[in-house]
């Protein structure tokens, strides 16, 4: 029987905000950074997260690539939010256009906004067809849970085990990755990621007998089941995109158990995975609702829902809602200069292409670095394990720390995930170009020598 942790974030668990996070008490800035630095832990507080044990300065974007203030340029291969290149001039220019000639709320007609909303339902399945905006994904993964809740008057909700949905009181909750301390609320069960360690050979039975037992453990603590919710890439808990498919059955054990499901697009969303344009599309499993956001603007704020009307509208007889900022012409031109960049630039098959091409290089330094014990993912958004035995069992995030600090001195930004901070985390801007691959390739091979 595959484990089930109900309301107990794993032992051994990173919060996701400490991984590759500055902390003052063993890191010495540069001289230069120092009264900056030190402005900005007055300003923010216990709430400051800056990356990097000597944070730096950023002052400018463009593509794939960021340039400091001591004008080092940096290949960045962890930010998805501008995901078709750091101020790419569409977009910027439908922003600044439409900004200056009308920005409102979403209370009046707008022409731009309807064709936008038309434009995102053509990318989705028919029956979510209504769309409702909101500025973040944390908004949009509230709201979702709301109307999951009314729409099948149950509480319980499961998520993986290192999920992260977002920051609000009602998502932080379901997000184990945020918690540093105490355990889940007892309405909500996670179970382990659906990856080989956790459930052999088949994952999609297994991953669905895990879901199966934590719907039983939310309707013997009178929960019932509300929702399944996931990222469909898993990305927080270490990236699991493989075997297409292996989601169908756990979805299936959530409608028969009597939730929904939520499919989370905030990060593979968008052509991110080359093959799908949601990441729900590769495991042919029809959502519920599916939430979106960061993508969407490019670094505008815009995030939202697509849910089924009859869900939506039970919902909206009980409180109904509305987003004063969402929904504007200047968000909604900008999304549609998102999507409009996405097709011309055809950068949903450069993902595919760019993707099979980083993942050869990435093979070829794992045959020879025995650290490398695991590549997994999709397109441009790729998990690579490390550990100093190269035992997948063997996970401690201390390498992979390392390895993200030697990188940065190679000019690469990269992230962690997992659990233990035990996975590279690699997404780059979906304009990555094969000599950006390159340099990426070789700066993490450096990397490993420098942290043998």
């Amino acid at each position: 029987m595959t484990p089930v942790r109900p309301n107990r974030p794993p032992h051994s668990k990173r919060p996701i905000l400490d991984m590759n996070a500055y902390d003052a008490r063993d890191a010495v800035p540069d001289d230069q950074k120092n009264d900056l630095l030190v402005r900005r832990q007055r300003n923010f507080g216990s709430a400051s997260v800056l990356f990097y044990r000597d944070p730096i300065e950023m002052v400018s974007a463009s593509g794939c690539w960021m340039t400091a203030a001591d004008g080092t340029s940096y290949l960045d291969f962890y930010n998805n939010v501008p995901s078709v290149g750091h101020c790419h001039p569409r977009v910027v220019a439908a922003m600044a256009d439409q900004a200056k000639m009308l920005n409102i709320n979403s209370r009046y007609l707008h022409q731009t906004t309807e064709e936008y909303l038309d434009r995102l339902k053509a990318t989705l399945p028919d029956h979510l067809e209504n769309i409702v905006l909101t500025c973040s994904g944390s908004e949009a993964n509230d709201l979702a849970l709301r109307i999951a809740q009314r729409a099948t008057g149950a509480r319980g909700i499961i998520v993986t085990e290192s999920a992260y949905h977002g920051n609000t009181a009602t998502v932080t909750e379901i997000s184990p990755a945020a918690l540093k301390r105490g355990d889940l609320p007892d309405h909500v069960v996670a179970v382990p990621a659906p990856g080989s360690l956790a459930y052999g050979d088949d994952i999609a039975a297994g991953f669905a007998d895990a879901v199966h037992e934590a719907a039983k453990v939310l309707i013997e603590r009178g929960h019932g089941v509300g929702a399944l919710i996931v990222d469909s890439i898993f990305s927080s808990d270490g990236v699991f995109s493989n075997p297409r498919g292996f989601l169908r059955l756990a979805v299936a054990v959530v409608h028969r158990s009597g939730g929904v499901f939520i499919a989370d697009e905030v990060q593979p969303g968008f052509g991110r995975t080359g093959d799908a344009f949601w990441g729900f599309q590769r495991h042919d499993v029809v959502p519920d609702i599916v939430s979106m956001g960061k993508p969407m603007g490019n670094g505008f704020p815009m995030a939202g829902i697509a849910v089924r009307p009859d869900m939506l509208a039970a919902f909206c007889e009980d409180v109904g809602y509305f987003n004063t900022f969402a929904a504007s012409p200047v968000a909604s031109a900008t999304g549609l200069a998102v999507l409009d960049v996405l097709a011309d630039e055809n950068l949903q098959t450069n993902a595919g292409v760019c993707g099979a091409y980083l993942r050869d290089g990435l093979q070829h330094l794992a045959d020879h670095d025995g650290r490398i014990s695991d590549i997994r993912g999709a397109g441009l958004f790729l998990g690579v394990d490390l550990t100093p035995d190269g035992s997948p069992e063997h996970t401690n995030g201390q390498l992979v720390a390392d390895v993200i600090n030697a990188m940065r001195r190679h000019r690469v930004l990269i992230g962690a995930a997992g659990k233990s901070g035990q996975t590279l985390k690699i997404r780059p801007p979906l304009c990555l170009s094969r000599s950006e691959v390159d340099f990426f390739i070789e700066a993490l091979g450096k990397s490993l020598r420098a942290c043998g």
